[in-house]
């Protein structure tokens, strides 16, 4: 952020007030939802079959 004068110029960045984190987070969500998914599908196929 910069004054000139009586004006405040801020970046694009700066006014945008988005987080600066990856998409790691992402990443982790889709992996979890996978791994719930198989998981329970193994708890409700596996008895079925005996």
């Amino acid at each position: 952020m910069e004054k000139h004068g009586d004006e405040i110029e801020v970046t694009e960045r700066e006014a945008s007030n988005k987080p600066r984190t990856s998409h790691n987070v992402r990443i982790v969500l889709a992996v979890s939802l996978l791994l719930a998914i198989v998981v329970l599908s193994l708890v409700w196929i596996i008895p079925a079959l005996s």
